[in-house]
């Protein structure tokens, strides 16, 4: 009684990875846009180089596993191309929310911003009144 068509038929919600609430939760309102966006890039670029290393070297250690295809005689490049592919890999995983790392690098960046700018103005920082 089922029919297979009627499930391709339902509807399927854009899925924008660029508007995530974690996008939301690495700005900070008291700064500049160009301050929060620097922010915000570092914070994201180390999250993916940091999780394309991870992946690098789990991919190296599940091909050295016993009974792991020894592929002796392969291409010189395939390391560098797996290490290109495992980059990207982990820029699409910080694209689409990661996991934290941004958010926690962008909060204390944030934090040092607000002392920093606090010592030149002298004043306290709203997060340690």
């Amino acid at each position: 009684m089922s029919d297979i068509s009627t499930f391709n038929s339902l509807p399927v919600p854009p899925i924008s990875p660029l508007t995530t609430q974690s996008d939301k939760v690495l700005r900070h309102p008291d700064m500049s846009s160009t301050e929060n966006s620097k922010i915000e890039k570092s914070a994201k670029d180390f999250e993916s180089i940091l999780l394309g290393s991870w992946l690098q070297q789990a991919e190296r250690s599940f091909a050295s596993l016993p009974g792991a295809d020894d592929d002796g005689d392969a291409d010189a490049s395939k390391e560098q191309f797996q290490g290109i592919a495992m980059q990207s890999l982990g820029e699409a995983m910080t694209a689409a929310g990661g996991i934290g790392i941004a958010r926690i690098i962008a909060k204390q960046l944030h934090k040092a911003a607000d002392v920093q700018g606090a010592a030149a103005d002298g004043t306290v920082p709203a997060h340690n009144k």
